[in-house]
């Protein structure tokens, strides 16, 4: 961010919440739900901290005025981590028949729309974002065939080789070695592996791990997709030991017996749905699986979270020790009642994970009545202590989605507000704001240091 200007950086650097080491950790539940049509659609969620402040920072409708192309249902973001200008930009897709790519730039305050699916069903419902460790950005359509016989020519992933294109310029490549399923959630681990899942009543959870993981250049080219088994794969949303069940060989090609699938466009695809319904490579059904996050421990291992909408779940897999243990659920404590938190906890779908490691859980509610949830796991013993509705939506027929923590700042985090009744998609940033009194003299004492910060970064 400094290289655009000495000044514009230090501008910014103070404008930014960064200094007061503000926590959207610390906060007093909320007891209940936002009432509908309660707050205005520009500040549409009631917060748990009195300090935090939201502000709509894109909509849908201001897109359209400018004469962008937007069909809205904004969905998961991500910004671009790495790079000279990391942490200034936001990506969404809209999760839509014909479906595109925005990219907010945080310092200018634009939105731009920079590709665009040519036509209706041509590309359908983008829904996972995900930057890659080398630089790039995916997502993936969230759409796939229900019956064996169906013919279908979504369930792919795509990458965007060149995320800082100009709008018209982006090119974005289908990566057709990963397996066809209904995409939402993705994720890296240290490894570069690439976690996935297919979002189906019955899904299942799976890998790819690149013959090249450290070259992004050809990650795509060939790898193994494998699914998650717990034990023998028999019993739905299981927990235990599980496995990873090979379905492709290193070169990306179905392994025998495994199904092979020729789309309309006559692209020749692994069906990763049907092939884990087999015996042989049978995978464990989770029902609804959605959104993925890792979670990295003091000692350096890594957690995998995953939401089960239908079973109102949200599961930790162990990826160190291969076990799958219930992170969530309606038997959970809620902290502001004591209490088993029971059906005020529906419909998780979205995970989030702040700087500090805890877990945020986002519920898709029809009808415009959607909490965010606070799991609170002091020990990281994998099973959360208790939930806390951190805040909740007020907007009517919408639901919050997206959620998303600044990686660079831990007082600022993003979160849409998609398809709602008015139709006017809206992106919302949250930050955890000290006293003014305390932000000011934050302010004027960092003065220098920023400065010098900014100084040696243009060199």
């Amino acid at each position: 961010m400094c290289r655009i200007g000495f000044i514009l950086c230090v501008l910014t650097t103070l404008a930014s919440p960064v200094a007061a080491g503000g926590s959207f950790a610390d906060f007093t539940p909320l007891t209940a739900s936002a009432a509908t049509g309660s707050l205005p659609e520009s500040a549409p969620f009631a917060l748990a901290n009195a300090a935090w402040t939201q502000v709509s920072i894109a909509s849908r409708a201001t897109q359209l005025a400018a004469g962008e192309f937007n069909t809205g249902t904004w969905d998961m973001l991500d910004t671009n981590r790495t790079g000279p200008d990391a942490g200034r930009y936001l990506f969404t897709g809209f999760e839509t028949p014909q479906a595109g790519i925005q990219r907010t730039d945080l310092v200018a305050g634009t939105t731009t729309t920079i590709w665009q699916s040519p036509s209706p069903g041509a590309q359908i419902a983008f829904d996972g974002s995900r930057w890659t460790p080398w630089g790039t950005w995916l997502t993936g359509e969230e759409s796939w065939r229900t019956t064996s016989s169906g013919v279908s020519p979504y369930g792919r992933l795509f990458e965007l080789p060149d995320p800082m294109a100009e709008a018209g310029a982006a090119v974005l490549l289908h990566r057709n070695v990963l397996a066809r399923v209904s995409h939402e959630g993705l994720a890296f681990d240290r490894d570069n592996t690439l976690y996935y899942i297919d979002e189906f009543n019955g899904g299942s959870l799976y890998k790819f791990v690149s013959t090249t993981p450290t070259n992004g250049s050809t990650f795509f080219d060939a790898g193994v997709n494998s699914v998650l088994r717990v034990g023998d794969g028999s019993v739905a949303s299981g927990t235990g030991s599980f496995t990873w069940v090979p379905f492709t060989a290193p070169d990306g090609s179905p392994l025998p017996g495994a199904i092979a699938y020729t789309d309309p466009n006559g692209i020749t695809s692994v069906d990763g749905r049907f092939t884990t319904d087999l015996a042989a490579f049978l995978g464990t059904d989770y029902m609804r699986p959605e959104d993925l996050e890792i979670q990295t421990l003091a000692d350096g291992s890594q957690r995998l979270y995953v939401a089960t909408t239908t079973t109102h779940q949200v599961f930790m897999i162990d990826l160190a020790n291969n076990i799958v243990s219930e992170f969530v659920s309606r038997s959970t404590l809620d902290a502001a009642t004591g209490l088993a938190v029971g059906d005020a906890f529906t419909n998780p779908d979205n995970i989030a994970i702040d700087t500090a490691g805890n877990i945020f859980i986002v519920e898709d509610q029809p009808g415009g009545v959607a909490d965010i949830w606070f799991a609170s796991d002091a020990d990281r013993d994998g099973v959360a202590d208790s939930v806390a509705r951190w805040a909740s939506l007020a907007t009517a027929g919408a639901e919050p989605s997206g959620l998303f923590f600044d990686p660079f700042d831990p007082t600022r985090a993003w979160i849409h507000v998609q398809h709602p009744t008015s139709g006017d998609d809206r992106l919302i940033e949250f930050s955890a704001v000290p006293e003014p009194a305390f932000l000011g003299f934050v302010a004027i004492s960092g003065l220098s240091f920023w400065a010098w910060r900014c100084s040696r970064r243009r060199r």
